[in-house]
């Protein structure tokens, strides 16, 4: 080939290389800004990158979480309060059997209200107050030698929840121990605990699971639950920007009582599947005809956590 024709050939494929890499940055330029967050900023991870969260062991492996609610030392807010850690240990864990699932032991739970709302202020103006510490280390060593789960649930009263979650840091250092958000009893204004049935919003839920997904990271800690309690739509205003966290199991408990039918509507009328896994109550005493274990599993969508109160 004479030499002017093979110089020729060369810049022919040189351009057309050129133009073919140009087509591919474009391509990938557009791939980036359309796999962007909404606020245009870097492209997602590749498929194959795995968040160091989801490496460590998840919560939600198949088990029905099952659990006591109440406070120490009294029967009236739950069943906790009807006996010593060490006797609850024995009743959740004879509550739990009945729910086995796909072969799998269910997991035993307390839930302990480890900060009160209050009909009066209080030194500190909030509407609260906090049971012991004392007391609520009874309940991780029994916890932790039961094999149970331990959640402390907080009723803020006038106080926010991400103030109120950080008094319990020191326990929440404590591998065992998760966090629950009571919004009945987070009061704005003038508003009294008891008087009026509370609420959040979708921004202070977010508020403290952050708080909490930071805490758990920085503390090297295994996933934690992050229940959040609702019997009404307006008791968590703008649900829908509730965000997911890796390094919290999620939980929107549903707890409405009365008879199956009127559970089953409040139930249906709140659960948002899209954002959490669910939870479902079972009372006692106002339940009329309270639901088995079996009517229980068979609820859609899916129940993974259930207390008795």
């Amino acid at each position: 080939m004479p030499q002017s024709l093979r110089r020729q050939v060369l810049v022919a494929l040189a351009v057309v290389l050129i133009a073919v890499l140009a087509l591919v940055q474009s391509v990938d330029s557009v791939a980036e800004h359309r796999d962007g967050g909404r606020d245009g900023r870097a492209a997602r991870p590749p498929v194959a990158a795995v968040s160091p969260a989801l490496e460590r062991p998840q919560l939600f492996d198949g088990r029905m979480f099952v659990a006591y609610y109440g406070t120490v030392g009294t029967p009236v807010l739950g069943v906790l309060g009807e006996a010593a850690p060490w006797k609850a240990a024995a009743r959740v864990e004879k509550a739990a059997a009945p729910f086995r699932r796909a072969g799998l032991k269910p997991q035993p739970v307390f839930e302990l209200i480890v900060t009160i709302a209050d009909r009066h202020p209080g030194p500190d103006g909030d509407y609260n107050h906090d049971v012991p510490a004392v007391a609520v280390r009874r309940w991780i060593a029994a916890a932790r030698q039961s094999g149970a789960l331990l959640v402390l649930d907080v009723q803020p009263g006038r106080a926010d929840f991400p103030s109120v979650a950080k008094r319990w840091a020191s326990a929440l250092a404590d591998p065992n121990v998760s966090l629950a958000l009571d919004p009945e009893w987070r009061m704005h204004g003038g508003q009294v605990p008891g008087r009026t049935i509370g609420s959040t919003t979708g921004w202070e839920i977010n508020l403290t699971s952050r708080w909490l997904q930071d805490f758990v990271v920085a503390h090297h800690l295994p996933q934690k639950l992050f229940v959040v309690h609702q019997f009404r739509r307006d008791m968590i205003r703008g649900i829908d920007i509730v965000r997911d966290r890796p390094d919290l199991a999620e939980i929107q408990h549903v707890d409405g009582f009365g008879t199956p039918g009127q559970k089953l509507a409040t139930y249906r009328a709140v659960a948002r599947p899209d954002l959490f896994r669910m939870g479902f109550k079972l009372f006692y005493d106002e339940d009329i005809r309270r639901l088995s274990a079996q009517q229980v599993m068979r609820i859609r969508p899916r129940v993974d956590f259930v207390s008795f109160q």
